[in-house]
């Protein structure tokens, strides 16, 4: 019932794992782990009309459905076995559907996933609620515009890694070469992904000439006392790079071997422990980032951060502090907040551009942005405060301003 990790393929276990299964078996660098299989998933909620049920009740009652059901028998025994087997170390628990890492919707941020659980009755949980979270408002929203009309759930249970600095890259198409853009900060990857913080960003091209924009990397995120914890970032450290150049081409070169392996341009999350990166995620680029702009103040007046997603669009400023003020955007708003937790992607199906105060280019926020067609500019400092809330401001995502 549980798939070894280095043995998961994409028709048996979703796209997430079946591509570190791929990587594993190329010799890759990939935290060793096991997959809970989509036949599990199914077995789980065969009694379950979820459909019916979401269509009839809505989704959150397909959702509690799913979080109620009992697991299928030996699975929380084969579970804890696997977690011996590793040695009880504290694990990641991700979800590997079947209609996410597509090469036409990475479904980025679209389900739940957990870091740092330990122990077998806390996997346990938080296999069923990954499974639970294909029926959330977010992962519903998303699917609308997808084929699959009934997705099914794959869970990868893999080491948890305590990174010193981790990422995003995007990798060149290997037939159209081009420079290879890094995220990097300090701690683990949700801080990147989720937009918490902006990180520093790095051009590796194909001669591995290094072009770098360090940022100033406020907090990190790190295991503490059996949870992810928010840390603030001693004051040294916030504005010192987090690659030298040796690394960031150590990690070009990495992510040009994952491209050419897999067949095409890659959006690789990555994690550095010591001196040794690891590899935990790659999936299909859907939708490229603009290149950086010219190195060129912003004109009078205008806020300038880091391009996200390409096209203009005017509207009012729609301040966002918490998922209190949803309620108050409407169709053709301009989204301004501080990071976009995946919970907001229904926010980007309905608004014209969004605006954040921290981010980069390679975040959730960025890579939703980009596949709705809509403008994004990503860590505007102040922007919240700078912007007031229904005044008419213009995003221009190819150049990273926005003006009042």
């Amino acid at each position: 019932m549980l798939v070894p990790l280095a043995d998961a393929t994409v028709d048996t276990c979703g796209g997430k794992a079946g591509t570190l299964g791929a990587l594993i078996r190329a010799g890759l660098p990939v935290p060793p782990g096991v997959v809970v299989p989509r036949a599990a998933y199914r077995a789980a909620t065969r009694d379950l009309d979820l459909a019916r049920l979401a269509a009839g009740q809505g989704f959150a009652a397909a959702r509690r459905a799913v979080a109620a059901t009992p697991m299928p028998p030996r699975l929380p025994d084969l579970l804890a076995h696997a977690l011996a087997t590793l040695g009880h170390p504290p694990v990641a628990v991700r979800s590997s559907a079947t209609n996410e890492d597509t090469a036409t919707a990475s479904a980025a941020g679209r389900h739940d996933s957990f870091l740092a659980v330990r122990g077998a009755p806390a996997v346990t949980d938080a296999v069923r609620a990954c499974w639970a979270s294909l029926w959330s408002p977010r992962a519903a929203a998303y699917r609308s515009t997808d084929d699959t009309a009934v997705p099914e759930m794959a869970v990868i249970v893999q080491r948890h890694l305590d990174a010193g600095a981790s990422g995003v890259m995007f990798t060149p198409d290997p037939a159209h070469p081009g420079p290879t853009v890094i995220e990097a900060s300090w701690g683990l990857g949700p801080s990147i992904v989720e937009g918490r913080v902006t990180p520093d960003t790095y051009r590796v091209d194909a001669r591995d000439t290094v072009a770098r924009s360090v940022a100033d990397k406020r907090i990190r995120l790190d295991r503490h006392e059996g949870r992810v914890a928010v840390r603030e970032v001693p004051a040294g450290a916030r504005n010192r790079p987090v690659l030298d150049d040796a690394a960031a081409v150590r990690l070009a070169r990495l992510g040009r071997t994952v491209a050419a392996l897999l067949g095409g341009a890659q959006d690789i999350e990555w994690a550095a422990v010591g001196d040794r990166i690891w590899l935990l995620q790659a999936r299909p680029v859907t939708a490229t980032p603009p290149p950086a702009p010219p190195a060129a103040p912003a004109p009078t007046g205008s806020l300038a951060g880091t391009p996200g997603s390409r096209g203009t669009a005017t509207g009012p400023a729609r301040i966002v502090r918490g998922p209190g003020d949803f309620g108050r955007v409407r169709p053709g708003d301009i989204l301004v907040c501080r990071f976009t937790d995946p919970a907001w992607t229904p926010l980007l199906r309905i608004v014209a551009a969004v605006v954040t105060e921290t981010g980069g280019a390679l975040s959730h926020a960025a890579i939703v942005a980009r596949e709705q067609g809509i403008p994004a500019v990503l860590g505007v400092p102040g922007a919240m405060d700078r912007l007031p809330d229904g005044a008419t401001v213009t995003v221009d995502g190819a150049t990273g301003t926005v003006r009042p």
